[in-house]
């Protein structure tokens, strides 16, 4: 028997995030892997060698454990919070996947394998014994998909909230909120609606029973139901709606077709020449006032005896006063330059998706592995300019919905979208490009059921997850 010992390690951080670490005894080799876990209950684990250290960690809601594999000689035969089988073995150090939970999707193109049932029943078990309310089921909406990631033009988020809180137990997941759907809703007594496409989308000046839109808010606001949607953010996320829909023509290169920007605080950068540092300091009182006492970001050179040269970035509602400012405290002889900062480039989000497939297809085999991704039995197609059903395709360009503006001018064999107008597709035709389209919410409806997995995992099993059946595209083919 080897004696183990047990290292516990605390360290709070913003989230509060705890790291439990523990290590073999002195000289024997470990393995580290790290998994990312959410608890919301008091819990203790019991660790046993050749003594019983008892570990209390309570109060936590997000914890980080860092695992570090020990080596043993004989079976472990109490029960622990994972498989004893991940923890313990004879002989040799246990092999234990290495999940890396992130604030997206799994694509159908990257490995499943740490999306597993292993990682399903830690996610599962987080919440098993508690309720969640609204706020706390947002949070993790926003965490699968961030609402920054959404078009400015778009309306999503939450859009209707009940006035008396209660606790989630049951959210309906539909593409479209339709009276059809929304009586599907009060007959299971939901508690949150998330629809894909937001039911309020312009501004309202009032709510009135004419407007079925507005009927559809009211009835929510009545029943107490709260209104979600996500909109063009599960389009943006990497892992969303896009990836779904080009995974349907297999394995490729992907790449996006308009790329997403992270947000900037501070957009400009001004550039300016003071006579000395107690001016500098005077100038810099001032510009912090208008910057409402946020700190700048500033540095400051002398490239010469003709003063200091300073460097200010600030934000954009800042950005007039600031001008103002330093007009008014510099000389008129001295230049002041202004210059846009570009927003990051967030990689793996943004609008519409391009793949290099791996394996060639005829634009036949591409129509049929389409209509049975998106469970079709018709979709409409458009053979390019001297193209055939038996022509390749080796380059695909998809956009969710309503896909022109995206898809325009972008060099593919093929588009995928739910709809185009009739000298669009002439448009691609004429460029030897192949059109499929699916109709509008055909694109986009399947991704429910892949979000409502993701989802589960993160929720408590008290709470209900379910796929509307009344929803479905308002066109078909008769």
């Amino acid at each position: 028997m080897r004696l183990i010992s047990i290292r516990c390690l605390l360290t709070f951080q913003a989230t509060n995030q705890m790291r439990w670490e523990t290590e073999a005894g002195r000289g024997h080799p470990c393995s580290r892997h790290v998994l990312s876990y959410s608890w919301r209950n008091v819990f203790s684990c019991l660790v046993q060698g050749k003594r019983k250290s008892p570990l209390m960690l309570t109060g936590c809601r997000n914890l980080s454990w860092t695992f570090f594999s020990l080596t043993y000689r004989r079976p472990c035969a109490r029960r622990s919070f994972i498989s004893p089988t991940v923890l313990c073995s004879s002989n040799t150090p246990p092999s234990l996947p290495s999940p890396t939970y992130s604030h997206s999707f799994l694509t159908s193109r990257e490995n499943p394998s740490h999306s597993s049932v292993f990682t399903r029943s830690l996610s599962r078990s987080a919440h098993t014994s508690g309720l969640m309310e609204l706020k706390e089921v947002l949070q993790v909406l926003e965490q699968l998909a961030p609402l920054s990631l959404a078009e400015s033009w778009d309306n999503v988020g939450l859009l209707v909230e009940p006035s008396k809180s209660r606790p989630i137990k049951t959210i309906l997941l539909t593409n479209d909120l339709t009276d059809a759907v929304m009586e599907e809703a009060e007959t299971m007594d939901c508690d949150l609606i998330i629809s894909y496409h937001p039911p309020l989308f312009r501004p309202i000046k009032r709510l009135v029973q004419k407007d079925w839109k507005q009927r559809l808010a009211i009835r929510a606001v009545e029943a107490g139901i709260a209104l979600f949607s996500p909109h063009t953010s599960w389009d943006s996320v990497k892992g969303g709606v896009n990836d779904w829909l080009i995974g349907g023509l297999g394995r490729g290169q992907v790449s996006i077709l308009s790329q997403a920007l992270g947000a900037a605080f501070h957009s400009h950068k001004l550039e300016f020449m003071v006579g000395s540092t107690e001016e500098l300091n005077a100038v810099m009182e001032e510009l912090k006032a208008c910057d409402s006492g946020t700190t700048l970001q500033y540095s400051a050179s002398r490239p010469g005896s003709s003063g200091i040269h300073a460097r200010v970035i600030c934000s954009d509602s800042a950005l007039t006063p600031s001008v103002q400012t330093l007009l008014r405290r510099t000389a008129p002889s001295q230049s002041l330059s202004i210059l846009k900062l570009e927003k990051p480039p967030l990689p793996g989000h943004g609008q519409g998706r391009l793949s290099v497939l791996d394996q060639r297809v005829t634009v036949a085999e591409a129509v049929q592995k389409m209509k049975v991704h998106l469970g079709l039995t018709h979709i409409r197609l458009a053979l390019g300019s001297g193209q055939t059903l038996e022509s390749s395709v080796c380059s695909v360009a998809v956009c969710a919905g309503s896909g022109a503006s995206i898809l325009n001018g972008v060099k593919a064999d093929l588009y995928v979208t739910g709809e185009m107008s009739h000298h669009e597709v002439l448009d691609a035709v004429a460029k030897g490009t192949n059109v499929i389209l699916t109709d509008h919410s055909n694109s986009e409806r399947g991704f429910l059921s892949v979000f409502r997995e993701r989802l589960s995992v993160r929720l408590p099993e008290s709470v209900t997850l379910v796929v509307s059946k009344a929803d479905r595209d308002p066109l078909e083919v008769v």
